[in-house]
C-alpha cells in the first residue's frame, strides 16, 4: 500500500496565512470596528453607513472607514441593493461567512488585472477610452439632481466627495487657488495600479469627470496627479470659468 506523503506547506502560503492574520488583527484591534462587525451579525438583513451609525452610536463616515477595513479583513461585504423603484440603489452591508469569504479579494484583483492588461494592450488610445468608461460610470454612480435644481461650486465638490468616499478612496479636501484639492488617500486598485497605473488612474479620472458632468457642476478637472505624497494621488477641482 502506497504511503500517504503529509501536505506540504509552501513558503508563498505560509506567508499568506501570516498576511491574512495580520489583517484579521488590524481588523479586530479597535472596539469601534468590532461594534461595527456585530451590528452587522445580528441584523436581520443588510444594512447601509447611516444605520450602521445610528445603531452604533458613530458619525456615517466613520463607519464607512471601519467597514473599509473590515471589508478588506474579508469579514464584511458590501453589494449594491435590488431596487425596484428610481434611483440610485444604496450601497449595503453584510458580515460574510468565513468560509465564503476565502479567495474573494484575489478574484476580484485577477478580474481588474484582466481587464486592465486588455485595456492597456487595445492600443494607442487605451487611457482615453479607459477615461471614457470612467465617465460613463461616473454619470451613472453619482446622486441625480431633481430638474432646475441649482447648486454651488461647494456643493458639487461635496458630490464628488461623497461618490468617492463611498467607493473606498477615502479623500480628504484641502482649498486650491481656484477651488478644491481632493487628496485620496487610497486606491481601490492600488495594486493593479502598480502595473497599470495610466488605465486605473484614467478610469478614476473619467469618474470624477463624469459626476461633475452629470451634476452641470460649477467646477471642472483636468488630469489626476499620482503620488503626491506616498500612496497619495491628486485632483484638483477648480471653478469654470462661467462660476468665477
Amino acid at each position: 500500500m502506497d504511503k500517504i506523503k503529509p501536505v506540504q506547506t509552501s513558503t508563498t502560503d505560509r506567508q499568506s496565512a501570516i498576511d491574512r492574520e495580520r489583517t484579521l488583527h488590524r481588523a479586530l484591534g479597535d472596539p469601534s470596528r468590532v461594534r461595527v462587525l456585530e451590528c452587522l451579525r445580528l441584523a436581520a438583513g443588510p444594512l447601509d453607513a447611516a444605520q450602521i451609525a445610528a445603531r452604533v452610536g458613530l458619525h456615517a463616515n466613520t463607519v464607512r472607514s471601519h467597514l473599509r477595513v473590515l471589508e478588506e479583513a474579508r469579514l464584511v461585504s458590501g453589494a449594491r441593493e435590488e431596487r425596484h423603484r428610481p434611483g440610485r440603489p444604496r450601497l449595503v452591508y453584510e458580515a460574510t461567512p468565513e468560509e465564503a469569504a476565502v479567495g474573494q479579494p484575489a478574484g476580484y484583483r485577477l478580474l481588474a488585472e484582466i481587464l486592465a492588461s486588455y485595456l492597456a494592450g487595445s492600443g494607442e488610445d487605451s487611457a482615453e477610452r479607459a477615461e471614457q468608461a470612467g465617465r460613463a460610470w461616473g454619470r451613472y454612480l453619482v446622486d441625480r439632481r431633481p430638474p432646475f435644481a441649482s447648486s454651488s461650486a461647494e456643493e458639487d465638490v461635496g458630490a464628488v466627495v461623497r461618490l468617492l468616499e463611498e467607493f473606498g478612496f477615502d479623500p480628504r479636501l484641502e482649498s486650491a487657488e481656484h477651488g478644491h484639492r481632493v487628496l485620496m488617500q487610497h486606491c481601490p486598485f492600488g495594486e493593479v495600479a502598480d502595473s497599470y497605473r495610466t488605465i486605473v488612474c484614467s478610469v478614476h479620472l473619467g469618474l470624477i469627470q463624469g459626476a461633475l458632468s452629470e451634476l452641470g457642476a460649477h467646477v471642472e478637472t483636468e488630469a489626476i496627479e499620482p503620488f503626491v505624497e506616498p500612496g497619495v494621488c491628486a485632483a484638483t477641482l477648480e471653478e469654470t470659468a462661467a462660476a468665477r
